[in-house]
């Protein structure tokens, strides 16, 4: 007898379309991910950087209306560069 959990995973499974995750990909592909994963790690990072260091100078003036701007674009950048990072994924995984 299937407890609850493993019934629902099978629905899940069997309402889920078939994507990419299905199909191999070539030791380029994989190589191109990287590059991707890794070029957009570092775009992350200095833009982090540069708006910690506008947070804490925001902090310091005791500007709170500007500090929630910049707390405000930084998740904001991180949506962003996440979005762009998976889009440039997808087109790789779909050899485009």
């Amino acid at each position: 007898m299937k407890s609850a959990y493993e019934l629902a995973m099978e629905r899940l499974n069997a309402s889920e379309p078939k994507t990419e995750k299905t199909t191999k990909l070539t030791a380029e592909q994989k190589k191109q991910l990287a590059d991707i994963d890794t070029r957009y790690k570092a775009k992350l990072a200095e833009r982090e950087i540069f708006l910690k260091q506008q947070i804490a100078a925001a902090q310091a003036a005791d500007q709170a209306e500007e500090l929630d701007k910049l707390r405000e674009e930084l998740r904001r950048e991180r949506t962003r560069l996440a979005e762009d990072c998976e889009d440039e994924k997808n087109r790789v995984r779909r050899g485009k």
